[in-house]
């Protein structure tokens, strides 16, 4: 079978995303696109998560993950099996914060939703800074959490592994990689790489319809999620 996917989608908790990216609102533009599967990868949070995956209620494949910010300026994405990983990594990954608090009149709100698209919180720490972990030390840690890292929108110009780094490096095992749609990409650069295409949606108009699909042995996470790991050789 085949699942159309979209992997990189960011809720309102994210100060750079619209606020009328709610649970339901995503759900329901991912559902209207003809999606079996998504993921809600905020930056260095997954507040919204769970309420994202109640919305859903079944009707679509829900993949806990996030996006994290590196010490320098990359941006990775982590996906897990189940909730109480995700939860345990964010546990984590929260004692990196530098403890900034963000501006809504500058960067926008980071509001934190139930199922119901109803505002229960808003984040203080500033999301759009990095943490203070690097990219290997983020690598291992995901993985001990029985995560997959994923470098995310290799081919943009900023904040992408190859505009911080300058390389992919060899030895962190990292062959599944995520393109952009946004930008100008050919996956005939990574022959020895799998790769995902990602909206990295901040509105709603953004979320794919279909652009990406993957083959899965039955519409489920774990389903989803075995087809991510085996991506990893």
């Amino acid at each position: 079978m085949e699942a159309s996917i979209d992997l990189h989608i960011h809720s309102a908790l994210s100060p750079c995303s619209d606020d009328d990216m709610t649970p339901n609102n995503i759900v329901n533009m991912a559902l209207l696109n003809g999606l079996h599967a998504i993921a809600v990868t905020d930056h260095n949070s997954c507040d919204n998560v769970e309420a994202v995956t109640k919305a859903a209620g079944g009707r679509l494949v829900v993949v806990p993950g996030m996006e994290i910010q590196t010490r320098e300026e990359v941006h990775l994405l982590a996906y897990f099996k189940d909730l109480p990983s995700l939860y345990a990594f964010n546990a984590q990954m929260e004692q990196f914060y530098d403890g900034i608090r963000n501006n809504s009149c500058l960067f926008g709100h980071q509001w934190i939703m139930d199922e119901r698209d109803e505002i229960i919180g808003e984040k203080q720490q500033s999301l759009l800074t990095s943490l203070s972990i690097s990219f290997d030390d983020t690598i291992e840690l995901i993985r001990k959490h029985g995560g997959l890292p994923v470098p995310a929108h290799i081919n943009k110009p900023s904040y992408s592994v190859l505009s911080q780094l300058g390389f992919l490096p060899p030895d962190l095992g990292l062959t599944l990689l995520e393109f952009s749609q946004n930008s100008p990409f050919d996956c005939q650069d990574y022959p020895n790489h799998r790769f995902l295409i990602s909206s990295d949606a901040h509105n709603l108009s953004q979320i794919l319809d279909g652009k990406m699909t993957i083959p899965v042995e039955e519409y489920t996470l774990s389903g989803i999620f075995k087809y991510l790991s085996d991506c990893f050789v």
